[in-house]
C-alpha cells in the first residue's frame, strides 16, 4: 500500500521559493536605515555624544535642537543653502536645456568641439580652479561687495560657472530621441525657434529636467568646497560648512547639533525627491519606448 502524496500548498510554495528575495530585501533595508537610525539617536541624545549604550537613548529630548538654534546662526545658514539650491538648479536647468537644445537640433562651426570641450573640462577637479575664481572675485568684491565674498549671490555665480557640463550632455541626448519632425511642423507653422523650444521641446522633455534639477539641488545643498572658500562670514555660511565648524575645531565637540543640523537640511531633499519622483520614473522609463 503506497503512502499518500501531498501536494505543496500554494502559499508554502511561494514561501520556498521567494524567502531568499525577502530576506535580501529585509537585509538592505537594515542595512539602509541604521544610519539614519544612529542620526535620530545622535540628535536626541542630550549628552551630545556620539556613543550611546542603547539605539534610542534612554533620556530623549529635543535640548540639541534649542541649543543648535539658541547658540549659533542655523537660521540664516539653512536659508543660505536653500535659496543657493533652488536658484541653482533652476538656472542650471535652464541653461543646460537651451545649450542641450542648440547642440541638439543645430548644426553650426565648432558643434562637436564645443561638445567635446565641455566633456574634457569637467574631467579635471573643481580644485583646480580655485585659485583662479579666487583671484577674479577678489577683485569683484572691491568694485561690486554685493556680488563678491561673503555673499550668497557671489557664490551662485561660482556655481553657475559651472553649469554647463556634464547635464549638458545629458540633455543633449535626450532632444535627440525626439523626432526633429515636430520642428518641422512647427516651422510650417510658423512658431520661430523661441516658440518650438518652450512650447513644443520643454514639455516633451520634463522628465530629464526633473532629473537635472534633482541632481543639482542634491549637489548644491551639500557642497562643501568652495563654500570653505568663499563664505568666511558666520552669518553667509551654507549648512554644510556651519555644522562643520561646530565640530572641526572643538576637541569635545556636542555631536548632537551636528546630527540634528543633518537632520533638517535633509528635508528638503526629501520633499524636492517627492515633488519630482513622478517625472523620475518617467524620465528613466521612458527611454525604452520612444522611438
Amino acid at each position: 500500500m503506497t503512502a499518500p502524496v501531498y501536494r505543496d500548498r500554494p502559499f508554502l510554495r511561494w514561501l520556498r521559493d521567494n524567502s531568499w528575495r525577502h530576506l535580501l530585501l529585509w537585509c538592505a533595508v537594515a542595512f539602509a536605515l541604521f544610519p539614519i537610525l544612529f542620526v535620530i539617536s545622535a540628535a536626541l541624545n542630550p549628552l551630545g555624544t556620539l556613543s550611546s549604550s542603547h539605539l534610542v537613548p534612554t533620556r530623549a529630548s529635543l535640548d540639541n535642537a534649542r541649543e543648535l538654534f539658541a547658540t549659533t546662526p542655523f537660521g540664516a545658514w539653512y536659508v543660505n543653502s536653500i535659496v543657493l539650491a533652488v536658484c541653482n538648479a533652476a538656472v542650471t536647468v535652464f541653461l543646460s536645456a537651451l545649450a542641450a537644445y542648440a547642440f541638439s537640433r543645430f548644426r553650426f562651426t565648432g558643434r562637436r568641439i564645443g561638445l567635446l570641450g565641455i566633456l574634457l573640462i569637467q574631467m579635471f577637479p573643481q580644485f583646480l580652479a580655485i585659485v583662479a575664481i579666487y583671484l577674479m572675485f577678489a577683485t569683484v568684491t572691491d568694485y561690486w561687495p554685493p556680488i563678491g565674498f561673503d555673499t550668497r549671490w557671489g557664490l551662485l555665480l561660482v556655481y553657475l560657472g559651472g553649469a554647463l557640463s556634464v547635464n549638458t550632455w545629458l540633455m543633449k541626448g535626450f532632444f535627440d530621441t525626439i523626432p526633429m519632425e515636430l520642428d518641422e511642423s512647427a516651422k510650417v507653422d510658423g512658431a520661430t525657434h523661441a516658440q518650438a523650444f518652450f512650447r513644443i521641446m520643454l514639455p516633451l522633455v520634463t522628465p530629464v529636467l526633473a532629473i537635472v534639477g534633482l541632481l543639482v539641488f542634491i549637489n548644491t545643498i551639500n557642497e562643501f568646497l568652495l563654500a570653505t572658500v568663499f563664505l568666511r562670514d558666520p552669518e553667509a555660511k551654507t549648512v554644510a560648512l556651519g555644522l562643520y565648524s561646530l565640530v572641526a575645531d572643538e576637541r569635545n565637540a556636542n555631536f548632537g547639533l551636528f546630527a540634528v543640523g543633518t537632520l533638517l537640511i535633509a528635508l528638503p531633499t526629501m520633499a524636492v525627491f517627492w515633488f519630482l519622483q513622478r517625472y523620475i520614473v518617467e524620465g528613466l522609463t521612458s527611454g525604452a519606448v520612444k522611438g
